[in-house]
């Protein structure tokens, strides 16, 4: 039987010295770096997770996580953002309805700051995922970060979301049913732990039962918080035992707020990345289109996506292809055979699947950017 792993474990990285950097963000939320340090480096990596996970996510002991292996291979320097998605923060249960554009304008200008007063003006490489990637994309696009990473990698979606049908209707009527009807404002995996016959315990029990793939039900409800399959945050195959059971997928993914989903519905009505409210006076320094001045921006990002991707389908061809046009040559698509959203970063085979093109992406423009 696969052993329990303690939620937020800190065994998952070693020979690093761990060290936490809260700050605070202009809109007065307490957010926090993790610093894993080597040695000193030229070039650091910046970290960045998704909706409902948080840091955690790169430093899974069960496989050889993503910092140990930046670690292992050159980059001594090594930090992660728990910003206001983190399930580490109460930010996303607590009802107030933020929007990516608070992420963009906020979360990222605050951590680099942050970054910076600690590192200098050393090169700087990005790793983002999911709606860390999308509303990073945003804040970089929109002009609330400067344009001056050495290089950037975003998986599974950037600046145009696109999502299956179903997907569409989950949006469309899953925030007011959990505002008005199971009056929660948020969605948890654990909702089966929720006291038998309420409304929580009972959408758990149903969605549970058009999933007979596996047994977790948080396997289930994070298909269905999100995805469109079966199941639909990853490829079962490509997880490790540790990961699959318990409640260990719970604890790297955990509750969600429901009001992203109006923002990402409005961005995949329009095909593109967009300011959820325009009236809204403390969002007037972005843009009302994310991709406006797309051609401007001289950061070479890699493009990376499952080929099983059931949540944000093909987004990030779509955008690679997008931004190609515009300026050939610049950056890169890497279509991962096998994988799905997630299992990317938390595949037990990952660190041979798929680490090593992020870490060339890395590599190359840390070259590049000496050789400028």
């Amino acid at each position: 039987m696969a052993r329990r792993i303690r939620r937020f474990s800190g065994e998952g990285v070693t020979d690093a010295q761990v060290s936490l950097h809260p700050f605070t963000t202009e809109d007065d939320l307490l957010l926090t770096l993790s610093r894993f340090h080597r040695e000193d480096s030229d070039d650091v990596v910046l970290l960045m997770h998704g909706l409902t996970s948080s840091s955690d996510l790169f430093v899974m002991p069960e496989i050889r996580n993503m910092v140990s292996y930046l670690l292992d291979n050159g980059f001594g320097d090594v930090w992660a953002l728990d910003f206001r998605m983190s399930n580490r923060f109460p930010y996303n249960t607590s009802g107030r309805r933020f929007s990516l554009d608070d992420i963009a304008l906020f979360d990222y200008p605050a951590a680099m700051r942050e970054l910076r007063a600690h590192i200098g003006d050393r090169r700087v490489h990005v790793f983002a995922h999911c709606l860390g990637a999308l509303s990073y994309s945003m804040s970089l696009f929109g002009g609330a970060v400067e344009d001056d990473l050495a290089s950037l990698v975003v998986n599974s979606v950037s600046l145009t979301p696109r999502v299956p049908a179903w997907s569409k209707v989950k949006m469309a009527v899953g925030p007011n049913f959990a505002d008005y009807v199971l009056g929660s404002p948020y969605i948890d995996p654990r909702f089966t732990e929720a006291p038998k016959l309420s409304g929580r315990w009972l959408m758990s029990k149903v969605i549970s039962a058009f999933h007979p793939e596996c047994k977790e039900s948080a396997c289930h409800m994070q298909s269905f918080m999100w995805a469109t399959g079966r199941p639909g945050f990853f490829m079962h195959e490509n997880l490790a035992p540790e990961t699959h059971q318990h409640d260990r997928l719970a604890d790297i993914n955990g509750a969600s707020t429901v009001h992203y989903y109006r923002h990402i519905s409005k961005m995949v009505k329009a095909g593109k990345a967009v300011r959820f409210d325009k009236r809204d006076p403390k969002l007037t320094g972005l843009p009302a289109d994310y991709l406006a001045r797309a051609a401007e921006i001289t950061t070479p990002i890699l493009f990376t996506t499952g080929d099983h991707n059931k949540i944000f389908t093909d987004s990030n061809v779509v955008c690679h292809a997008l931004l190609s046009k515009l300026v050939p040559g610049r950056h890169e698509l890497e279509i991962l055979p096998g994988y799905g959203h997630i299992d990317p970063i938390l595949g037990k085979n990952a660190h041979q699947d798929v680490y090593p093109r992020i870490l060339s992406h890395f590599q190359k423009h840390s070259t590049d950017r000496k050789a400028a």
